[in-house]
């Protein structure tokens, strides 16, 4: 239209100069046409107007001539250079207008992008401020509203098409989000059916049946998921939403989808994260009773099987008379049953008692050399008993460490018992302890060793060094206390038989 118009000015301008006379330079009005072209925002047509400016000033200049008798006047040719000088100026004047106008628009598009996206982040921030559903669809029809302007923004939530829908509509200008359950009207059904099968926000005009039925203008989207139906319904009643407003509104929906289904996964978490919890109770109650079971079956043994075990000792002892050597044989070895049974029930409390977390926390330094050899002394009756050679080999050497020694003493013991029984008639047994940049504490024998199927897993629960054997827990223990102080436990097969285990200690263990 504009570029139309400039050309007719143009063509007019140029008659009008024809016409003049030759001192009478009409060309002038030739810049008109120029200078209209920069509301057009077209360099190429400002470029046309000026070559074309240019011509038409030559043919009227010597039309001009002719008319006046061949004659061009000096001043005449001297204004045409004027305007040919002028249309110049004012054409890239024009262009540069045009060209500063494009750069205004630019930036004032830029700005209007920055803003537009500065307010939906700023909605979403709103919106995901919280992960409980209802908050998170009262905050969204919130800023939907003051996002695109909207003179009512709601939300439709129902589970299937047969449930009622959950309705959170706020108004421009109103305080609070009015929530109400209602069934969806057939307007508001068909409206919604069309969302969805388009897959995108539909627009719906005043004019329209189905708008002429709503009193408004409005923008539909659906955001359904896995977990309900869910519609975005926003109106105007005085004006047509803009096409920034439609976009606006399309890429909030998308923004808000994510955010619902984020607050719909934490909601689902957190009912997993619950019943997790009451599981993990569950697990923990049975666990107790298994406890307080094991506890008070091991008390409960433990009082009998010691009275027994004075009795027995007197009667061995002559405490009720002379008894046979017979019966004395069956004595000592009802007395050694006892004991392996006594040492089993011990065991087992202190494995409830470190799955429980209540091992010792007693932690006093002392020497290891002393404990030693009286735990060396106190195992050679049973050694003896069994035809096998107990020795504590002492190199002199002060050897400290800090911890409970009953615990130390408890996870020793269990090495020696475990290797004098693994060791036939006429073997030998070691104890020693070694200090260098760690504490080791060995135990070695020459018996039968451990079979290489069971050595993975030597040291975890109810898997002892010889199948069949003890309650299975020994070894466990011996590790369990060693990790308690820092340390590990280890074995080695020696040759031609026998084991060698190690227990090694950081030399301030537990300090």
């Amino acid at each position: 239209m504009i570029a139309a118009l400039c050309y007719g000015l143009l063509v007019l301008a140029w008659v009008i100069d024809l016409l003049t006379p030759q001192l009478f330079v009409a060309a002038i009005l030739l810049n008109g046409p120029i200078a209209l072209s920069s509301l057009a925002l077209r360099p190429q047509l400002t470029v046309r107007l000026t070559i074309l400016a240019e011509l038409a000033n030559i043919v009227a200049g010597y039309v001009n001539g002719v008319q006046a008798g061949n004659h061009w006047d000096t001043i005449a040719i001297g204004d045409r250079i004027l305007s040919a000088a002028s249309f110049l100026l004012v054409g890239a004047l024009t262009i540069r207008t045009q060209e500063n106008a494009r750069r205004a628009g630019e930036s004032e598009e830029r700005e209007r992008i920055v803003a537009r996206e500065r307010a939906l982040r700023h909605a979403m921030e709103n919106v995901r401020a919280t992960l409980n559903m209802e908050l998170v669809q009262r905050s969204a029809v919130r800023e939907a509203s003051a996002l695109t302007g909207a003179d009512v923004a709601t939300i439709a939530v129902r589970q299937s098409s047969f449930d009622l829908a959950d309705w959170y509509e706020f108004k421009a200008g109103d305080d609070e989000v009015r929530v109400e359950r209602r069934p969806l009207t057939p307007q508001e059904a068909s409206l919604i059916e069309r969302a969805r099968e388009a897959k995108r926000v539909i627009a719906v005009d005043a004019g329209d049946p189905l708008g002429r039925l709503l009193g408004a203008n409005a923008l539909i989207a659906s955001l359904d998921t896995e977990a309900s139906e869910t519609s975005l319904l926003l109106s105007w009643h005085d004006r047509v939403p803009t096409a920034d407003e439609r976009a606006a509104v399309q890429t909030f929906v998308d923004n808000l989808a994510v955010a619902l289904q984020q607050a719909r996964l934490f909601v689902r978490l957190a009912a997993q994260n619950d019943e997790i919890a009451e599981q993990k109770d569950a697990l923990q109650q049975r666990s107790d009773v298994i406890r307080d079971l094991v506890y008070a079956l091991a008390h409960d043994l433990r009082t009998p099987l010691a009275a027994a075990d004075i009795t027995m000792t007197q009667a061995l002892l002559g405490a009720y008379g002379e008894l046979p050597e017979r019966y004395r044989e069956v004595l000592k070895t009802t007395i050694a049953s006892n004991e392996d049974l006594r040492r089993q029930l011990e065991t087992l409390l202190l494995v409830a008692r470190y799955e429980s977390g209540e091992d010792s926390r007693a932690f006093v330094p002392f020497e290891i050399r002393p404990l030693l050899r009286r735990i060396v002394d106190e195992m050679q009756a049973m050694a003896a008993q069994r035809g096998v050679q107990l020795r504590f080999n002492d190199d002199g050497a002060e050897v400290e460490m800090t911890a409970d020694p009953d615990e130390i003493r408890r996870a020793v013991v269990n090495l020696v018992v475990n290797a004098i029984e693994a060791t036939p008639a006429g073997g030998t047994v070691s104890v020693a302890v070694h200090r260098n940049r760690m504490l080791a504490i060995e135990v070695s024998d020459d018996g039968y060793g451990v079979p290489p199927e069971r050595r993975r897993q030597l040291f975890q629960r109810f898997t002892g060094v010889r199948a069949g054997g003890g309650t299975g827990l020994g070894l466990y223990i011996v590790r369990r206390i060693a990790e308690k102080y820092g340390g590990t436990v280890r074995y080695e097969p020696l040759e031609p038989r026998g084991s060698r285990f190690e227990l090694v200690f950081p030399i301030q263990a537990g300090a």
